[in-house]
């Protein structure tokens, strides 16, 4: 009763926001000029189907007079950053000023130079704003915005504090959201009202990959790779030193070079030295968070411009460098890291021609942890190209949605449940639509907890999305009609359904039978099966004692326990499927609610 209230809270305050926001009048962005298709023409790939498409929502967006607020979700490497220059410049052409927030000083240098070189040729100053600057060039970066010399600027959560000020802001562009910390989310959600927010991530959180599931946000996704691209090849093991030696002389071989994720600074000077020994011809050098900014930024030039082989580092380089000729990638303790970064630090690799290995390594004399051996499993099934939205989906799946206004950015789904707080957000809807003085209908939960296969396959349904948006309405049926209203559409759009997607229909007209006679649980319990809330008079007590002897009533509890029913094949066994479903309808059409 205190999750179904908090989520109640929690969906309301969210009404609130995304009411205000749908209610504030925007910029107002005007068609392309010749600019802008002259800076798109001089792209020097070959755009994407997928990059195409997500261009085209975005400036659709923009010239909605309602503020944009959409997530681009798309792979390591798949032209995130160049939807986002094509959205930064036609916001520019209107005389509009452009905030991209990244989320490490390397990414802003990465960034600023992509921007800079991407739109030499027009008359847009942009400039950075990160610790790489000193106080004299933050100074004048920070005139410049507010006096509106300054059209774009890359810059990390430096651009959140009181003293930066904008003369026209239009657009804020968040890079690798999932890197932003809940302070940070807070401050974004404040300026989402008023100006367009364009989100880009290759793994959202699970709180951000949620609220654009069920429609909160709109969410756009990139599944088509570059031309040319491979999957990267992906190990799961227990840490070797003869493997760590085949893995570098390898790649020196093909004279490529290798990341080597050490995410502990006070022993990687240790972990370096230990490299040296094993692979003598080497050149090793160190990065990480602590080191002072001139430093960081010249040992990344040099391994950028090959002066080293192995660069053993930290998870700093995780998010959106950019080295074409580093190929392998060894993480010494995955185990210890987030799924989203895994799947990010492996992005590193494998963005050349070139066939790409990573090593995802853990102790072998220390036993993996459930959660930590869900993720490694996760990361092996999907190596393939485009599988960060199925590990996203994975990390829902894992550490749950959280709280989706506060400070919690995960947390256990399984404690209100998916389909309830979907619910929920709709009931909230529906209340804010009616008015104070309209009151909108209410849906019970119903919790169905029998041995059924119920559910909808991979390759049945391969879309995660889609196949999430049938479960959300398969949760939210109320008659017969409905469910026979979503089974027509699953043949229609997917074929003749396998058995467990008809049993998910089953369970659903089930679900609508039992909230209409107003039971709320229908579980195991031991050798019975437990209904809950069924308060029943003396004749129908009668009725269920003579139609199926031993069971128990419960008035106190409001409950009643029918034995489970046993097969009549032989042997007989305890019934289970949609055998068991239908027998449960007929105890609750005979006994618990009797239509006649």
């Amino acid at each position: 009763a205190r999750a179904r209230k908090a989520v109640r809270e929690i969906a309301a305050e969210l009404i609130k926001l995304y009411a205000a926001r749908q209610a504030t009048k925007g910029f107002q962005f005007g068609p392309d000029n010749p600019w802008q298709r002259e800076l798109e023409d001089a792209f020097p790939f070959q755009e994407t189907a997928d990059q195409l498409a997500v261009i085209d929502e975005v400036k659709q967006d923009m010239m909605r007079p309602v503020p944009m607020d959409r997530l681009v979700c798309g792979d390591v490497g798949y032209g995130k950053t160049e939807i986002a220059v094509r959205a930064a410049f036609k916001a520019v052409q209107d005389g509009k000023q452009v905030a991209v927030l990244v989320p490490t000083t390397l990414l802003v240098s990465q960034h600023l130079s992509t921007f800079m070189e991407r739109m030499s040729g027009f008359p847009v100053n942009v400039r950075g704003l990160s610790r790489f600057q000193t106080d004299k060039e933050a100074a004048e970066v920070m005139a410049g915005l507010a006096d509106g010399t300054i059209d774009i600027v890359v810059g990390t959560h430096r651009l959140f504090n009181k003293d930066i000020r904008f003369k026209d802001l239009g657009m804020i562009v968040v890079d690798e959201e999932q890197r932003f910390g809940v302070e940070h989310k807070e401050a974004m959600k404040r300026l989402r009202t008023s100006v367009d927010f364009l989100s880009m991530s290759a793994t959202p959180i699970p709180r951000t990959l949620e609220m654009s599931i069920t429609g909160i946000r709109e969410m756009s996704t990139i599944t088509t790779p570059p031309e040319e691209r491979h999957p990267v090849l992906t190990y799961v093991g227990a840490y070797e030193d003869r493997q760590i030696v085949a893995a570098v002389r390898r790649e020196l071989l093909r004279e490529g070079q290798v990341f080597y994720i050490h995410n502990r600074v006070n022993s990687i000077e240790k972990a370096a030295a230990r490299i040296r020994e094993l692979v003598p011809e080497a050149r090793v050098a160190v990065a990480h968070g602590q080191m002072n900014e001139k430093q960081l930024e010249q040992v990344m030039v040099d391994f950028w411009e090959k002066e080293f082989d192995v660069l053993v580092c930290t998870t700093l380089v995780e998010s959106g460098l950019d080295v074409s000729n580093a190929n392998t990638m060894i993480i010494e303790r995955a185990d210890t890291l987030g799924l989203s970064q895994l799947h990010q630090l492996r992005g590193r690799v494998g963005r050349s021609r070139e066939r790409a290995y990573a090593y995802f390594l853990y102790p072998g004399e220390k036993p993996l942890t459930e959660t930590a051996h869900e993720r490694l499993a996760t990361l092996a099934q999907h190596s393939d190209l485009g599988g960060g939205m199925a590990i996203a989906m994975k990390d829902l799946e894992i550490r749950g949605a959280g709280n989706l206004l506060g400070g919690e950015q995960s947390g256990h789904i399984a404690d209100v449940g998916f389909d309830l707080y979907v619910r929920l957000v709709g009931e909230a809807v529906a209340e804010f639509k009616a008015g104070p003085d309209g009151a909108a209908e209410e849906l019970n939960e119903v919790r169905i907890e029998l041995p059924v296969d119920a559910h909808l396959p991979h390759d049945y349904i391969p879309s995660e999305r889609l196949r999430l948006e049938i479960y959300k309405r398969l949760a939210e049926v109320r008659s017969d009609e409905d469910v026979e209203s979503v089974a027509a559409e699953l043949l229609d759009r997917y074929g003749k359904p396998p058995a467990e997607v008809s049993s998910l229909l089953q369970v659903a007209r089930f679900r609508a039978r039992a909230r209409q006679a107003g039971v709320s649980e229908v579980t195991l319990a031991g050798k019975n099966v437990r209904f809950h809330p069924v308060s029943l008079p003396d004749s129908r007590v009668v009725r269920l004692n003579r139609m199926y002897p031993k069971s128990l009533v419960k008035p106190q509890l409001d409950t009643i326990m029918v034995p489970r029913p046993v097969s009549s094949g032989f042997p007989a066994k305890p019934l289970d499927g949609p055998d068991l479903l239908d027998w449960a309808r007929v105890v609750i059409d005979a006994i618990i609610d009797p239509l006649t």
